[in-house]
């Protein structure tokens, strides 16, 4: 089974965040937060009276996806079983979302789990008991190659028998969200060529590094990234989400750790090269604006980040405006 990597966000200090937090901009504007986890960790809580009070900071939020982040995962029974304890789990707080004790927003209305593939055609049968267990919000899979802290997930993607596993996704109307480093986006192009039927989105932006071996190489990087990510966009069945850049053990952005939190202009200043590479590869209708929270909320409040994403589209038009914020993730979801 996949290992676990260590955290890469920094800790939330609400105080910190709170002291520069911005009134929404445009704050009418639709928007679906298509990434989020939920967890309960020593000293590390998010769950949805958290998330609610994030979605409650003057964003128009109608609805968001849970992404998969090995939480509440079952203690006995069959590993590869494991993980449909955190499906029932993130169900259970959708539904409560659904009675509007907690506000309009539909959270959770999408969920991403785990079924790790490499147990080959078995994966159909794990796959339709994710679907039931959901209550029928189950959408699709995460496997990441960035988890193998060792190595050992190299290649992955490019596995016969988690290919067998890959190959049960279409036929259940399921995606596949990939979370990887830019140093392995080519295994993701192979995917995508091999499988043009399935639906898949890149998580982050790809993982453009900017540290460890990557450190002081930012210029590098960024030819190499945007050089794959022009490749990937070229693929009508594979999307982007355009976030994720609030973890500094990858980006190195050093905003979290200011004297006070970053403003949504600081924000959108060091995003925009990686944001609008993204979207010109991929086109509006294929990319979509996420918050990653509460891993990015130790770099910045939720009202910031948004705005910031509001200023990077600015000069997009009113119906690209629409499509990565609201419609690309409700269409790839299918929320409603």
């Amino acid at each position: 089974m996949q290992t676990q990597a260590p955290s890469r966000h920094l800790p939330i200090r609400k105080d910190w965040l709170a002291a520069t937090q911005e009134p929404a901009l445009e704050p009418d504007r639709p928007i679906i937060d298509p990434h989020h986890h939920l967890w309960d960790r020593p000293g590390n809580r998010y769950l949805l009276h958290d998330l609610v009070e994030d979605l409650s900071s003057g964003h128009n939020i109608r609805a968001t996806v849970f992404l998969e982040c090995r939480e509440m995962y079952r203690t006995e029974g069959p590993p590869e079983l494991r993980s449909l304890g955190e499906t029932t789990f993130v169900a259970g707080v959708a539904a409560m979302s659904e009675s509007g004790k907690y506000g309009s927003a539909k959270s959770c209305a999408g969920i991403i789990g785990n079924v790790d593939f490499r147990i080959g055609s078995r994966a159909k049968g794990i796959l339709e008991q994710h679907i039931i267990a959901s209550g029928g919000r189950f959408r699709g899979i995460r496997n990441g190659l960035r988890v193998f802290t060792s190595g050992a997930g190299e290649g992955l993607y490019l596995d016969r028998a988690w290919r067998e596993g890959f190959a049960a996704l279409a036929p259940l109307n399921l995606s596949f969200e990939a979370w990887m480093f830019h140093s392995q986006l080519g295994d993701l192009i192979d995917l995508a060529r091999a499988f043009p039927e399935t639906k898949i989105v890149l998580n982050h932006i790809g993982g453009a590094l900017a540290v460890g071996p990557y450190t002081d190489k930012r210029k590098e990087v960024f030819a190499e990234w945007s050089t794959q990510i022009a490749k990937l966009g070229q693929f009508p069945n594979v999307y982007v989400k355009l976030g994720g850049l609030g973890m500094p053990s990858l980006s190195s952005f050093d905003m979290g750790r200011q004297d006070s939190a970053p403003s949504s202009e600081q924000l959108a200043q060091a995003w925009r090269p990686y944001l609008d590479t993204c979207i010109t590869a991929f086109g509006p209708h294929r990319s979509m604006f996420e918050s990653n929270f509460p891993v990015d909320k130790g770099m910045c409040s939720y009202a910031n980040l948004w705005n910031a994403f509001k200023r990077v589209a600015e000069s997009y038009s009113q119906d690209e405006k629409n499509a990565m914020f609201h419609n690309t993730a409700l269409k790839f979801y299918r929320l409603w």
